[in-house]
């Protein structure tokens, strides 16, 4: 009986941590560090990233690394709109290594795989799936890690299939980005990740 009970509760308790989980709690950004000198901060249960007078690259990471993993957020280009969701990184100062989903203005590959200080764009949506970004409003995006392979989803349409071995051997944080150049904002919602084994 008490093996029953035990294996019981292994059971449950695996199936607890495959459950998804916010990344953002919607108030503040306690779980996150903030890297360099642009605008992180909340308003309206949403989180809001903005150029500040430097003008310069900008990030905020989770404090936990994620390796293999499901992670689906919304997100509202506002101006410029230059940003994106990076994964399996590190940082030193604002020089960060590692891959960036992309999120930018319309035709500027939202959805593609970018290695950053490394070997540049891996892959960029189909000229077709450019389309689906609706800019200046919301649009959900799912981006999935599992070992050497990443796929990508821009409001329901698959963007992205990638398999690397370099991506399969990473591991960090996952990290928004705000690019230089000033006059960027961009707002976020419903973070949420769902970490595969």
């Amino acid at each position: 009986m008490k093996v029953f009970f035990s294996l019981f509760a292994i059971c449950l308790f695996s199936f607890a941590q495959a459950q998804p989980k916010p990344l953002f709690n919607g108030k503040d950004i306690s779980n996150w560090t903030i890297h360099g000198t642009e605008k992180w901060y909340v308003d309206n249960g949403e989180l809001i990233c903005e150029s500040g007078p430097d003008k310069q690259y900008g990030y905020l990471s989770t404090n936990k690394s994620y390796k293999n993993f499901i992670l689906t957020l919304e997100f509202k280009q506002e101006a410029n709109g230059n940003s994106g969701v990076f994964f399996r990184s590190s940082i030193d100062g604002v020089k960060i290594s590692g891959w960036q989903c992309e999120v930018a203005p319309p035709g500027k590959h939202t959805g593609g795989i970018y290695e950053s200080y490394g070997r540049g764009w891996l892959i960029q949506p189909k000229p077709e799936d450019e389309q689906w970004l609706r800019m200046g409003e919301w649009n959900t995006m799912k981006l999935q890690v599992n070992g050497d392979e990443v796929n990508t989803w821009l409001n329901g349409h698959p963007i992205v299939y990638l398999k690397d071995e370099k991506i399969g051997q990473g591991n960090g944080f996952i990290a928004l980005q705000i690019h230089d150049g000033g006059g960027i904002k961009v707002r976020w919602r419903n973070i949420v990740i769902e970490e595969l084994k």
